[in-house]
């Protein structure tokens, strides 16, 4: 579904050592180390070819969908024997067939996509929203490829300000040149765009800070028409011309936008209902493992470093279950794959009983980039007010250095949370393409230090 959208990270970062390890003898090689691959890029190069190494062929259930887990005989409330019963997992084959599988450990992988935040505001769906979703789009559509005849000579509103609602707003921008009539607009809640725009020249990843720059012009050259202050309050649909209008409540009152298409680049949220039945210990506020949310919390990390994490962060209530990768941050935004390849080994290792492997966790990142404090003053509503110290969420890509499990970077006099940020490119030799590369930082603080929120 997002196979047109090219990586956050390059090649480097986005494969296993122990999947190279059963992928070199098959005659496998790593793609160009620096390139920034696209989704189809990853499975057709890396994944398909993984799924397929003798090791791995005949325990891949591909079309296959899993709807719960719970405790084989119990459901949540039961305690007295739960340890000594087998994990059950509900699926749902390709031809409709449930199956109950039991195990001894689940580490439930399944991520965040598919599982959109709403467009309404105070994490609700707008009234009006279900009506209207013969008109919407997920996050990623793919405006230049498969999708391009919903987009063409019509007028699109994108709402969302991150690294999605970036991709769609270029491609709509390209199109917009050989389809007269495409118009575009770009809805956001905040004051000010500058987070998404970045730091331009001084960016830590000079393709991402280009493409902020392009879309920094597009807006100024009128290619798209961003209304700012915007807060979806509900949506209408029209028979008589066939577009939906998005009533909005704006800083000058209600505000009302007609569109044929609204782009819902708003974030995910993790799908928790499947495991209504199993004991997890999530942050209430993150939904993230207790243990994991105060280092990735978007409340309070506006930039900086996530220390590396491992199974004893992920362990729940429940013995032998585990979140990780995307879903274990809960409803952070700024998950890495690198971070998900070690928290699954630590897991492996600590249900092979090797305790010591589990718990030596290492991460090799890329260093955090530019953090500025000054660029929200380039873009604000007027009147909006400036930001009251602290710092800006312009940073570069999260990042740890190598460090064992109870080392963390100590806290410098940078924004970013190191005494000397220093930015590296990993964008060298990617294709200059018009992907806006994913996965946006830490945001939430930094948006109500700018009356964002």
């Amino acid at each position: 579904e997002w196979g047109h959208v090219r990586l956050f990270s390059p090649w480097r970062y986005d494969t296993d050592a122990a999947a190279r390890r059963l992928l070199e003898p098959t005659g496998w090689t790593l793609p160009d180390s620096d390139a920034l691959p696209t989704g189809e890029e990853l499975v057709r190069d890396y994944l398909a070819p993984l799924a397929e190494v003798p090791e791995l062929a005949g325990r891949v259930r591909t079309g296959t969908r899993v709807v719960a887990v719970t405790r084989q005989g119990m459901d949540v409330t039961r305690t007295v024997g739960r340890d000594e019963q087998p994990l059950l997992v509900r699926t749902v084959g390709p031809d409709g067939a449930v199956t109950d599988l039991a195990a001894r450990a689940v580490i439930d992988t399944s991520g965040t996509w598919g599982h959109a935040n709403p467009l309404g505001h105070s994490g609700l769906p707008a009234p009006g929203e279900d009506e209207a979703a013969p008109y919407l789009t997920g996050p990623l559509p793919d405006v230049l490829g498969r999708d391009r005849d919903r987009f063409a000579g019509r007028h699109t509103l994108v709402v969302g300000m991150g690294h999605s609602a970036a991709n769609t707003l270029l491609a709509l921008a390209e199109l917009a040149k050989a389809a007269p009539g495409t118009r575009i607009t770009w809805a956001v809640r905040g004051s000010s765009v500058a987070r998404l725009y970045g730091g331009g020249d001084a960016d830590g990843l000079p393709a991402r800070g280009a493409l902020g720059t392009r879309l920094k012009k597009a807006v100024q050259d009128g290619e798209i028409e961003l209304v700012r202050g915007f807060t979806v309050a509900r949506f209408t649909a029209s028979s008589s011309d066939q577009a939906v209008r998005v009533i909005g409540a704006t800083p000058d009152g209600e505000s009302v936008i007609a569109a044929d298409t609204v782009v819902a680049a708003t974030g995910f949220r993790p799908d928790l209902d499947m495991l209504r039945e199993v004991r997890l210990d999530l942050d209430p506020a993150v939904q993230a493992p207790a243990k994991l949310a105060p280092l990735i919390d978007p409340n309070f990390h506006s930039c900086g470093t996530v220390p590396p994490h491992g199974e004893r962060d992920l362990a729940h209530p429940e013995t032998g279950f585990y979140l990780a990768g995307m879903k274990s941050y809960g409803r952070a935004p700024t998950f890495l794959m690198a971070t998900g390849y070690e928290q699954v080994r630590s897991i492996v290792a600590a249900l092979a009983g090797d305790r010591e492997a589990a718990d030596t966790v290492q991460l090799d990142l890329p260093e955090t980039g530019v953090c500025s404090t000054n660029l929200v003053t380039d873009d604000q509503l007027p009147g909006a007010g400036a930001q009251e110290g602290g710092c800006g969420t312009s940073c570069a890509t999260p990042a740890a250095e190598p460090t064992g499990q109870a080392g963390t970077q100590a806290a410098g006099g940078s924004c970013c949370g190191t005494a000397a940020p220093e930015p590296i490119s990993i964008g060298v030799g990617a294709p200059a393409g018009l992907g806006f590369t994913t996965g946006i930082e830490h945001g939430h603080s930094g948006e109500a230090e700018r009356a964002d929120a």
